[in-house]
């Protein structure tokens, strides 16, 4: 029998604990965990109460659970853009689902705050585990009064800057100018909120970062990305093949979709900000100042008039997140990006902070020194 290893990761006063019979799982976690959130270690038989996933390769539990569920009646859900088969007992507190394609089974026991999982092979369960690890995190911050939002954040003696916007509105392009001239990175797509005295604390919520392959470009970043993958080393599996090939190929110009409606973009594990790119990434931060990009590509940059502020899209909710809908019930019936006193309490302290609206060009260079200036590094 396989000696189980476990990881625990801390953000703010929640936790969850990875057990695994297979040490690639936890030390996926760890790595994936530990840029942002503190991720460590444990004996795995010092675990004590608390949420716990137990991610297991386990072909026989697999399949075991496969042909049972398939001999009841279930249910057909898409859950991480693969197709889920889910029942659920007499009580609607133990659910078992299954996903074919990628050769996973789950068990989750919401009222135990425990859910196992078993696959075919190691990476799917990594994959899984960390992102199940991530939601029940998730559900006890929201439970303490935390909110997420749509943002980028970056964060300097303790200040972040927080950048919001639609998809191609310039929160990553800001974000990353800024981390590579004296800031730190906090988030690269949403971030934690959460009054706490006078201030607005900030955490970060760990993902993998698209960054298109114009962007990386430009930012002088790209050679760097394909230095390390000639070299053997890999970016997160979620990047498609087409990505890695255009790297590989040392194609430079934007990669497209079939129908050209969405670009496909490198996706950065977080803690290849800091070994790949030289980037401090921050634990957490005060909210200090409000930025509204939008990217005009013959512009010069600078701040422009209008009356931005927040609005509703500027906050996550369940319904964006519609790549992992809440099937395992770990959100415990918390709105999944925070209750509406939350919401209403941390849209009425960010009001109150400064807001810039600013136009940036396609001038990288430009940019970034204007960034700069404004945010006080210069």
């Amino acid at each position: 029998m396989k000696t189980p290893t476990a990881t625990r990761i801390h953000a703010s006063d929640a936790s969850v604990t990875v057990l695994s019979n297979t040490p690639f799982i936890t030390d996926w976690s760890r790595r994936y965990f530990g840029p942002w959130w503190n991720a460590f270690e444990v004996p795995a038989h010092s675990l004590c109460s608390g949420p716990l996933v137990i991610a297991d390769v386990d072909e026989l539990e697999y399949a075991d659970l496969a042909t049972r569920l398939a001999a009841c009646s279930h249910e057909e859900v898409t859950y991480a853009k693969a197709k889920l088969l889910l029942t659920r007992d007499s009580t609607g507190t133990i659910i078992s689902a299954v996903s074919p394609d990628e050769g996973l089974a789950y068990r989750s026991e919401s009222l135990a705050e425990r859910l196992t999982i078993s696959g075919c092979a190691p990476e799917p369960v990594a994959l899984a585990a960390a992102r199940i690890a991530r939601e029940m995190v998730r559900a006890t911050l929201l439970w303490d009064g935390w909110t997420l939002l749509h943002a980028s954040a970056v964060v300097r003696d303790g200040k972040a800057l927080l950048t919001f916007g639609s998809k191609g509105s310039g929160k990553t392009t800001t974000a990353l100018l800024l981390a590579r001239n004296g800031f730190d990175l906090l988030a690269n797509d949403r971030v934690f909120i959460k009054p706490v005295g006078d201030e607005l604390r900030v955490l970060p919520w760990p993902s993998a970062a698209a960054i298109g392959l114009g962007l990386l470009d430009a930012l002088g970043l790209y050679d760097v990305v394909r230095d390390r993958l000639q070299a053997g080393e890999q970016l997160h599996p979620t990047q498609h093949q087409d990505v890695t090939d255009a790297l590989l190929a040392g194609r430079r110009e934007p990669l497209w979709e079939p129908g050209g409606k969405k670009e496909r973009k490198v996706q950065v594990f977080p803690d290849q900000f800091s070994t790949w790119f030289g980037m401090e990434l921050a634990t957490s931060g005060t909210a200090a100042t409000l930025l509204f990009p939008r990217i005009d590509p013959a512009a010069a940059p600078a701040l422009v008039d209008g009356d931005r502020t927040l609005a509703e899209d500027d906050f996550m909710t369940g319904s964006t997140e519609d790549r992992y809908p809440d099937h395992f019930h770990l959100a415990r019936g918390i709105n999944g990006g925070g209750n509406d006193l939350a919401c209403a309490s941390v849209a009425e302290r960010l009001a109150a902070l400064p807001h810039h609206q600013v136009v940036l060009g396609h001038d990288i260079q430009a940019n970034a020194d204007f960034l700069a200036k404004l945010a006080g590094v210069q």
